[in-house]
């Protein structure tokens, strides 16, 4: 029977087993859990917190993790700036980036969520306002929210991955980790 695990991850964590890429350690999903044969069903991008799903079946993990199935992801995003109708329009319809169009999301603007302190904070400017944004989309592009969110003017300040399909964070702590 497949295992599927639900990861809260923490900002500054890579989405992998190892770290390959420095010569300073980075942290890495073996610093959260120990479980051997299971691997990221996509990916998180290090400076992204938020629901991480890991699996023991081949299958499985091509199932969430390939862009062919359209599993909805849904985000919290913190941005710089006051969103308008506008800017929500474009997302709503689908914003045209480097490597093409995409495809429209669901976009709304939310109160800030009930959300674990980031570590380390996200910068403060006092004459900038900052909203949060709830995003769903349907893609897995390279960094795409956050290019998506830049592309209409509000950059991203904190992305925060809360659901994909029909799994969410829910009351998962950050840093911790449960069997689905």
């Amino acid at each position: 029977m497949a295992r599927l695990i639900l990861l809260n991850k923490p900002y500054g964590v890579l989405s992998q087993f190892t770290d390959r890429g420095t010569e300073t350690a980075r942290a890495t999903l073996s610093d959260l859990i120990e479980m051997p044969g299971i691997y990221p069903a996509g990916r998180l991008d290090r400076d992204s917190e938020g629901l991480l799903l890991l699996t023991d079946d081949g299958r499985l993990q091509a199932r969430i993790a390939d862009p062919k199935f359209k599993l909805p992801k849904t985000y919290f995003v913190q941005v710089e700036g006051e969103p308008d109708e506008a800017a929500l329009g474009l997302l709503r319809t689908g914003v045209m980036l480097k490597d093409g169009p995409t495809l429209p999301a669901l976009a709304e603007q939310i109160d800030a969520p009930a959300l674990w302190p980031r570590d380390p904070p996200i910068r403060y400017r006092a004459n900038i306002p900052d909203r949060w944004l709830k995003l769903t989309i349907r893609e897995g592009r390279n960094r795409q929210v956050r290019r998506m969110t830049a592309a209409v003017g509000l950059p991203t300040l904190r992305l925060v991955r809360w659901s994909i399909g029909d799994w969410s964070l829910a009351d998962l702590p950050i840093g911790e980790w449960r069997i689905a």
